[in-house]
């Protein structure tokens, strides 16, 4: 595992260095397609710095536990402690992070909502339904198009077709 993350990081670092340079500046095509490989490895490289990072600072509280001074000793034995949990917590971390992307995740999608049998009630089922998504669509970002929609008096819908 930790070889795949150190050859993610040497990888982040060439493409740092490569958004640098003057071709692919030029290119927009080229510096586009480096960005977003850029963008995608980004926050496993960070978590795996500071998980690096916390990997020296319980060398360093190691160190102070076996010296000769109680206090410092039991300083760092809590410092351990606390350290050996972020270790952990990170670890988790990484293990999620390292899980491959779907290639489906940067598709759109068409949602359609139907009221099904059972009349107004149905229909403003099917209203909250679509009011539902269309809010949770705002919260991510997303761009929602409606391709078609049948409202019903009272807030209810017998469709919607949207395209997000």
């Amino acid at each position: 595992m930790f070889d795949k993350l150190t050859s993610v990081e040497s990888r982040y670092d060439e493409l740092m260095t490569r958004l640098g340079t003057v071709e692919v500046q030029s290119d927009p095509a080229e510096y586009k397609k480096a960005a977003k490989s850029l963008a995608e490895i980004e926050p496993l490289v960070q978590k795996f710095r500071e998980f690096k990072a916390v990997e020296l600072d319980i060398a360093g509280a190691e160190e102070l536990f076996r010296g000769a001074d109680a206090d410092m000793r039991e300083l760092a034995d809590e410092e351990l402690r606390s350290l050996g949990a972020r270790r952990e917590a990170l670890l988790q971390d990484l293990k999620i992070l390292l899980v491959p992307k779907d290639p489906n995740d940067e598709k759109n999608v068409i949602l359609e909502i139907r009221a099904g049998t059972g009349g107004d009630e149905a229909a403003l089922f099917a209203g909250d339904l679509f009011r539902m998504y269309t809010r949770y669509a705002e919260r991510q970002g997303w761009r929602l198009d409606v391709m078609s929609s049948s409202e019903t008096g009272g807030g209810g819908m017998k469709e919607a077709i949207v395209s997000i």
